[in-house]
């Protein structure tokens, strides 16, 4: 972790120590920058807080513990109070397992220590998740003519998206997913027997390592991205058979 961003980390526990006192049950930082995949000195910083009671006095001395948090430009923590933590794991088995995979505990109890992960709820959310998107993807396409420029956008905007539901996928069949999101991607292409080229064709749009695209390449890419990923969705259903 770069040193300007630990000292940002510090700041920010000690903040939350200071305004919460004992009712601060947990500050746990989780993602890419704990399993290493993320080195940037600018990188964004993942942080679940964990309260005992989360009312709206509570709301208003966290929104104060983050003034710092945010001019430094962080996204917002998660916020959970430790019973809600306990009972929501059946409504939100992909966050959490990617909270549980990489994490790091800066204050308190490790929250994920007791909470057990149901493959039936990962299966089910990991499907609706999937067909969600993929959905949003024909609409948007379909909503009007889209230049090669913004289909490869939408394109490299979905991929991280995808990326992580293919992680669940990964996890439905006993595997260990990659943090990083090429990784991820190309770990669920070898485990299914896709066709990878679409999803490397995004990867080196969003790496800027070709020329912009005309439209006949941008469509063909979008064709099959729109295929492998209804392959992805056909796996998950049928594990539930």
């Amino acid at each position: 972790m770069a040193a300007n961003q630990s000292k940002t980390l510090q700041q920010l526990v000690a903040d939350l120590v200071e305004l919460h006192h004992d009712n601060l049950a947990s500050v746990i930082l989780y993602g890419s920058t704990v399993a290493g995949a993320n080195s940037n000195r600018e990188s964004r910083h993942n942080v679940l807080v964990v309260l005992h009671r989360l009312g709206f006095d509570d709301l208003r001395l966290t929104r104060d513990a983050l003034r710092g948090w945010k001019t430094a430009g962080q996204p917002t923590p998660v916020l959970f109070t430790v019973d809600e933590l306990r009972r929501a794991a059946d409504v939100f088995p992909i966050e959490f397992l990617q909270m549980e995979n990489a994490r790091q505990v800066l204050h308190g109890n490790d929250a994920f220590e007791f909470i057990e992960i149901s493959q039936t709820n990962l299966r089910r959310q990991t499907e609706y998740e999937l067909r969600t998107k993929l959905t949003q993807l024909r609409r948007l396409f379909v909503s009007g003519t889209l230049s090669a420029a913004s289909l490869s956008a939408l394109m490299s905007d979905s991929f991280s998206s995808f990326a992580a539901l293919f992680r669940a996928v990964l996890i439905l069949h006993g595997q260990q997913p990659p943090v990083a999101n090429a990784d991820a991607v190309r770990a669920t292409v070898n485990l299914l027997g896709l066709d990878g080229l679409p999803f490397e064709w995004i990867l080196k749009q969003r790496a800027g390592e070709t020329r912009s695209p005309d439209d006949r390449e941008v469509n063909a890419a979008f064709e099959g991205y729109l295929t492998q990923i209804a392959r992805v969705i056909d796996v998950v259903d049928q594990l539930d058979q």
